[in-house]
């Protein structure tokens, strides 16, 4: 990146052909085409950008509401160079549990302890951003190479594990009607195409609440789906502001999740590039410094840390629309949804045993995306130094192994990321020369609910 070149891209009309001409990162298409692929984009992140904050015990309408906030910001810090949508992220969820002690049901009633911690993520993620834009991205590849960021992403999952199955088996009814939502989900991420494809876990949802309403409000086998709150909630109204509290303990704990989404977004831009034949990486700092500062803010406000959202890199991959000015588009659309207290309403209503199978799916493809970080990069298993690397961490994570440091607990996620960066820095020293190759994934092929999410 020239010290000479304007901060923002020079945008251009599109003049091609959409059948057969992409359509590139600045460049812009007519107000009709762009409202449309820009509600498009706003469905592709819904699912999991409502199933996140749920799972930790936010407002779903207040993070829906932010997030357009912070996709429109995130273009303007990165100067439209980066096609993305900041949806709340998956990261959070196992160590907002560790620090906050939320059993996945109602509101979280220590929310103000994860706002704490999520800030000061933020921070530190936005101030690895700042380094990154005067050093550039190769010092973090060889601290976090495939080795390292395939382990973390899998231990998300891992880590989750544990809780979610625990969640849904309260009961028969509960447990089978979990089971039904992964069939649902399943069924849609198979047997369906195109867009219907990408709102998997949205179309799925849909599915299992109608059998869930037949089942329970009708037959009478579960507990009935109360729909009063919905018919009292008024159709606009301003989302209910939080205010965070800082207490180490939470900070500790929360603060590491920053290392997981420098390697979950640097995957997101790799893939981005490879797909616009473009090299982004002189802009990769702009992003994680703008991820890091709406993070922060949207914590500050009672929202959820955020992620660049693979949901939507997909869409680009199939519609081959890689213009910035869509993600504009699609904030402003998360904003009016997030107006109106009836939506939150509604999503309130779904059972926590649809929101547990809905879990299972989306936690156990997060552990998938991490192993298929090592495939595309071939990461070399005939190595002692990398078995033990992938080993030791792995099962760190997923028996939620925490360090103890004086009166502070790093919970399992850090504890076992810090692991991994660790034992590959004393251990696997050429890690730079052996495992550095480009991934040669397709992402209009993956089924990439989260960002690791994703």
């Amino acid at each position: 990146m020239s010290s000479q070149e304007p901060w923002f891209a020079k945008f251009k009309p599109y003049q091609g052909d959409l059948e057969h001409h992409p359509v590139q990162i600045d460049e812009y298409l007519p107000a009709g085409k762009s409202i449309v692929l820009g509600l498009q984009h706003a469905f592709a992140m819904f699912g999991a950008t409502v199933l996140a904050p749920l799972l930790m015990g936010f407002d779903p309408n207040l993070t829906i509401f932010i997030t357009g906030f912070g996709t429109i910001l995130f273009f303007l810090i990165t100067g439209g160079r980066l096609p993305s949508y900041l949806g709340s992220s998956f990261a959070f969820i196992a160590a907002v549990a560790a620090a906050t002690g939320y059993n996945g049901v109602g509101t979280n009633p220590n929310l103000a302890l994860a706002l704490g911690g999520t800030v000061v993520c933020g921070v530190i993620y936005a101030a690895i951003g700042l380094i990154v834009m005067r050093t550039g991205t190769a010092w973090i590849e060889k601290l976090m190479p495939p080795i390292v960021t395939g382990a973390i992403v899998m231990i998300i999952g891992l880590n989750l594990a544990p809780v979610t199955i625990k969640g849904v088996s309260g009961n028969g009814f509960d447990t089978w009607m979990a089971v039904l939502t992964i069939l649902c989900i399943s069924a849609v991420a198979v047997f369906t195409r195109g867009m219907l494809r990408r709102l998997l876990l949205l179309v799925g949802l849909c599915a299992a609440y109608f059998a869930y309403f037949i089942l329970a409000n009708v037959f009478g086998l579960g507990k009935a789906i109360d729909f009063s709150p919905i018919a009292q909630a008024a159709w606009l109204g301003i989302p209910n502001f939080h205010t965070p509290v800082f207490q180490a303990n939470a900070i500790l704990l929360i603060a590491p999740v920053a290392l997981i989404l420098v390697a979950e977004n640097l995957g997101h831009f790799k893939a981005v590039s490879a797909m616009t034949g473009r090299n982004l990486s002189p802009y990769m700092g702009r992003g994680f410094f703008a991820d890091g500062v709406c993070t922060t803010l949207s914590a500050s406000v009672g929202g959820t840390g955020m992620t660049t959202y693979a949901e939507n890199i997909g869409v680009m991959a199939v519609t081959k629309v890689y213009s910035t000015t869509v993600f504009v588009v699609a904030g402003v659309f998360a904003i009016l949804l997030g107006l109106s207290p009836k939506f939150g309403a509604v999503i309130h209503t779904i059972p926590v045993a649809l929101l547990g199978g809905a879990s299972i799916v989306v936690f156990g493809l997060i552990t998938v995306a991490g192993a298929k970080i090592w495939i595309d990069h071939k990461v070399d298993f005939t190595q002692n130094s990398t078995l033990i690397i992938a080993a030791v961490s792995l099962i760190m994570g997923a028996g939620n192994f925490s360090l103890h440091i004086g009166a502070f607990d790093l919970g399992g996620i850090g504890t076992a990321t810090l692991a991994a960066i660790v034992l590959n820095l004393l251990l696997n020293r050429d890690s730079g020369k052996r495992s550095q190759l480009e991934p040669n994934a397709q992402p209009e092929k993956i089924i990439q609910p989260v960002s690791p999410q994703s």
